[in-house]
C-alpha cells in the first residue's frame, strides 16, 4: 500500500468531508453514534489547517482516502477528528496519521495528545491504547478534556461509552 501522510489543502476540504461522514456510518453501525451523520465545517478544517494540524492520507492518485485533525488546548495536543474512508479502513492508515501527528506534537514540545471517544466500539479506545493513550479520569484529566466530555455528552453521545485518553511525550 503506497499512501503519502501530509498537510490537507483547501481544496481537499470537500473531499474530507464525505470521508468523515462515510465513516460516520462505520461509528453507527458499531453503536457508538446514533442521529444524523455530522462533519466538520470548512473553517472547522481551515482552523486546524492553520495551526498545521490538518493531515491527510493520499493514495498514489493524490486522492484523500483519511484524515486527522488537531489543535493545541494549553500544553496538550488534542486529536479532535480522525477518520479513514470506510473502502480503506483495517488498513494501518489510521496509525500512520496518528503517528505523524504525534511526532508534530513531539517537535512542538507540547507535554503529549489527548483526545476523547468510544470505549466500546474495538476500533477506537483499543486502538489508541496500543499506541500508548491511556484512559484519565478524575483530577489526572486535563480541564479541557472534562469540557469536551461534557460537550458530547450534550450534543446527545452516550456518557456510559465515552472516555477521555491522554497520552504523555
Amino acid at each position: 500500500m503506497d499512501i503519502t501522510i501530509s498537510a490537507a489543502q483547501a481544496n481537499h476540504y470537500s473531499s474530507l468531508r464525505a470521508i468523515e461522514l462515510a465513516a460516520f456510518e462505520t461509528l453507527r453501525e458499531a453503536g457508538a453514534v446514533t442521529g444524523q451523520a455530522v462533519a466538520n465545517s470548512l473553517k472547522d478544517f481551515d482552523d486546524f489547517s492553520r495551526n498545521g494540524l490538518l493531515l491527510s492520507a493520499f493514495t498514489p492518485d493524490a486522492i484523500p482516502v483519511g484524515f486527522i485533525a488537531g489543535n493545541i488546548e494549553d500544553i496538550w495536543l488534542h486529536i479532535a477528528e480522525i477518520d479513514v474512508h470506510p473502502d480503506w479502513q483495517r488498513k494501518g492508515i489510521g496509525r500512520l496519521l496518528m503517528q505523524a501527528i504525534l511526532s508534530s506534537g513531539q517537535q512542538r514540545g507540547l507535554a503529549g495528545a489527548t483526545l476523547t471517544t468510544d470505549n466500546i466500539a474495538a476500533f477506537n479506545s483499543e486502538i489508541y491504547a496500543t499506541l500508548g493513550f491511556e484512559i484519565v479520569e478524575g483530577p489526572s484529566c486535563p480541564p479541557h478534556l472534562i469540557s469536551k466530555k461534557a460537550e458530547e455528552i450534550k450534543m446527545g453521545f452516550n456518557p456510559a461509552r465515552r472516555v477521555a485518553m491522554r497520552l504523555n511525550f
